[in-house]
């Protein structure tokens, strides 16, 4: 079955004195997959930009280059599309016991995107941490299948953290939202990566986005107000990766679009770059992500 979506994220700056030589990266277009089809999509920027290039970084997540040489006091960067989603969450349990999943990791020769072993240390957002790793070797236990033990780690983190836009900025390192159990889609997934890795448990971050108004009788879930956040997890090579969204405990599915993943945040972060300047700027995010009636 497929839900289809249409999609618009709109990136606003206001430069407090205007900003010169500006150079962008953007990961906001979604992926083209085979349970997510990208039936329609334009990354755009106002003004017209001076340069663009678009690409495909390492993990095959779509970038658009785009730079300015003239002097801008704002600028503001587009994703309008079309998403076909027919992801559905696992309904059977392959994965190995936790004892024996190293022995699979290990077993994986091979060092493309998908590959577990780029998942599976330290990343420059999500360092290993004795308090994080010490809270996942609490919920360890050896007869517990993998998907059990990715399960069990989102609940504890649903259930002690809180979610709270106030108290986390995107520089916010993984042990400082983990010590005041408070913080946003970002701090969930970074925690949980952190989590599982400890338990040697490969972990990719994903960037997306999340249906903005629910299905009939269903709770809305926090964070699709902007772009949002999950966790992939290798469960062993029966079972592959399994995604899991820890800010809402669920397992991800039709309401979840993908956009990219990485490390951890900074290798999906939705717009990177430099520019020349000074004083301060304003930053506004805007997400609508709105179920298309069928036939249309």
């Amino acid at each position: 079955m497929l839900t289809t979506y249409d999609i618009r994220l709109t990136l606003e700056y206001e430069y407090e004195k205007a900003a010169v030589d500006s150079h962008h990266i953007l990961r906001i277009m979604p992926r083209d997959l085979p349970d997510q089809r990208l039936i329609s999509g334009l990354v755009s920027s106002a003004p017209p930009p001076d340069f663009r290039r678009d690409a495909s970084d390492f993990f095959g997540n779509s970038i658009t280059e785009i730079g300015f040489g003239r002097h801008l006091q704002a600028a503001s960067f587009t994703f309008a599309g079309r998403v076909a989603r027919s992801h559905e969450a696992p309904n059977l349990d392959l994965s190995p016991a936790l004892t024996k999943l190293q022995e699979e990791v290990r077993s994986r020769r091979d060092l493309g995107p998908e590959s577990p072993h780029h998942f599976s240390g330290p990343s420059p957002r999500v360092p290993m941490d004795m308090e994080i790793a010490e809270f996942s070797r609490s919920l360890f236990a050896p007869e517990r299948s993998t998907l059990e033990f990715v399960k069990t780690i989102s609940a504890a983190l649903h259930s002690e953290m809180t979610f709270d836009p106030e108290a986390t900025n995107v520089a916010t390192r993984p042990i400082e939202a983990f010590t005041s159990r408070r913080g946003v889609c970002q701090d969930f997934t970074h925690i949980m990566i952190s989590s599982l890795r400890s338990a040697g448990i490969p972990a990719a971050y994903v960037s997306g986005y999340l249906r903005t108004s629910p299905p009939p009788g269903q709770e809305r879930l926090e964070g699709a107000d902007a772009m949002h956040a999950w966790v992939r997890a290798w469960c062993g090579n029966e079972m592959g990766w399994v995604e899991i969204d820890p800010t809402n405990d669920v397992m991800v599915g039709r309401d979840h679009i993908l956009v990219a993943i990485g490390q951890d945040y900074f290798d999906v972060a939705p717009i990177k770059g430099s520019l020349r300047g000074s004083g301060d700027h304003a930053t506004r995010q805007r997400v609508d992500v709105i179920p298309v009636p069928s036939g249309i």
